[in-house]
């Protein structure tokens, strides 16, 4: 037997408006058209940044536990929780660079922990101060 629960609101029992939801990785949502469902578990982000490449540290994050500067616009990013194994995508691009003028901003590998990062411009890898990246798929 399913059951439904119908409400507008849910909050805590204290009425002060937070609660925690917890979702199975089952669970689904409508299209905004209401023609399908989707996965809202494996359609979340699991590991975002802003990385500021020149001194080395994220300005904020989700799902990094570290980053290693491994030379000029080359960093590799460890996952706190791990994906589930190396085939996510990992996106990323650079938000003020010194040059627009052939700007390339690449995954050089990735693994279920780690990620390696690289941003060139006019074909030099160089640090740039706000570098931002996101990885989708699986989590362990």
């Amino acid at each position: 037997m399913t059951s439904q629960l119908n409400v507008d609101t849910i909050v805590d029992k204290a009425g002060s408006g937070g609660s925690n939801v917890k979702m199975a990785n089952t669970s689904t949502y409508v299209s905004d058209g209401g023609a399908v469902t989707q996965n809202t578990v494996q359609g979340l982000c699991k590991v975002w940044a802003r990385t500021n490449m020149s001194t080395a540290a994220n300005t904020d994050s989700l799902n990094i536990s570290g980053i290693t500067d491994e030379g000029t616009g080359h960093f590799t990013i460890t996952i706190n929780n791990d994906m589930g194994n190396g085939n996510y995508t990992v996106t990323c691009a650079a938000d003020n660079v010194a040059s627009n003028d052939n700007t390339t901003n690449q995954v050089e590998s990735h693994t279920a922990g780690s990620y390696v990062i690289l941003h060139k411009e006019n074909g030099s890898q160089t640090d740039t101060t706000s570098f931002g990246h996101s990885a989708h798929g699986d989590l362990a």
